[in-house]
């Protein structure tokens, strides 16, 4: 079968997100669904996998809940199911920046439609941020966009503290894989002071979904949080396959190298764990063949995260 994929966010309040957890999941297992929701008070993201009336009948239910009837999916296919199981968590937030002020609801930067972005970004006036992390930005970015250089979105904001003088007089566009951790980010440049601020709608999906190739400033493929790990223009699946060990996107000829061990390391990451650590992940990777040999799923790793 074809898997349609959704990938997912709204920014929302909800006064119990533990309320929301069962019903969701109840759902989740009656239609099929795979993938991960993440709730807390400001909301919900995720990425979500199955049947494609499955998918329509989570993606109405989640458009029931307060302040989520304007939700917005990206949506995609695959030809193999892109997760392993099914999860709901509670989180404190839905996309971890850790600035507890940060309020989308209170106001974004000015949403830029796919088509307007690269009349946009080609100005002189205008600074292109990627929000995204490092191992994200290493494999595709727009031209010219300025890389943070951040492991993790929660470091944004002291990069940013640390590098505002470089972009003054500045106008700011800004842009991440579906749209949710620029609602954050201009939400807190907007509260530094920052005001012409620009936000790619619907993100680098969205972009890669309906601009053509030959009309792009994308260069590279798209990491995403599933089992594809890359798309490019179209959204189709790219080349790269996910080092297990460090969760890093890795192309074919990377897992060619020598420092490559299928599941326990790759030559990013090699010398980053510990003997013992890559001892877990060698017998996690036994587990997984032996549960293959007997023809029963094993839960894996699995590529899932914050889009």
């Amino acid at each position: 079968m074809t898997w349609t994929i959704a990938a997912l966010y709204q920014f929302a309040r909800f006064e119990s997100p533990a309320a929301l957890q069962g019903p969701l999941k109840d759902l989740g297992r009656a239609q099929g669904i795979f993938g991960t929701l993440l709730l807390a008070r400001e909301g919900i993201n995720g990425t979500i996998a199955g049947p494609k009336a499955g998918v329509a009948a989570m993606i109405d239910h989640i458009r029931a809940l307060p302040g989520c009837a304007a939700l917005a999916p990206k949506y995609s296919t695959a030809a193999a199911q892109p997760f392993n199981r099914f999860k709901v968590r509670l989180k404190a937030e839905i996309v971890t920046m850790g600035q507890p002020d940060v309020d989308p609801l209170a106001g974004t930067g000015q949403y830029v439609p796919p088509a307007d972005w690269n009349e946009l970004i080609s100005q002189p006036d205008v600074v292109v941020i990627d929000t995204r992390n490092d191992y994200e930005v290493e494999i595709g970015t727009f031209e010219g966009a300025v890389d943070p250089h951040t492991a993790s979105f929660r470091e944004f904001p002291a990069w940013w503290a640390a590098n505002k003088d470089r972009f003054h007089n500045k106008r700011v566009a800004m842009f991440c894989t579906g749209g949710i951790r620029c609602e954050k980010s201009t939400n807190f440049l907007r509260g530094q002071g920052v005001e012409d601020v620009y936000h790619l709608q619907g993100g680098i999906l969205k972009y890669l979904e309906e601009v053509p190739a030959e009309q792009s400033l994308w260069q590279g493929e798209c990491f995403v949080f599933d089992g594809r790990v890359s798309v490019g223009h179209g959204l189709i699946e790219g080349p790269h396959k996910l080092c297990h060990a460090c969760r890093r996107p890795l192309l074919p000829e990377d897992t060619q190298r020598p420092e490559y061990e299928a599941g326990v390391s790759c030559h990013r990451c090699l010398h980053e764990t510990t003997p013992e650590r890559r001892e877990g992940f060698r017998e996690r990777q036994k587990q997984m063949a032996l549960a293959r040999a007997r023809g029963e799923a094993h839960l894996g790793p699995q590529n899932e995260g914050e889009i």
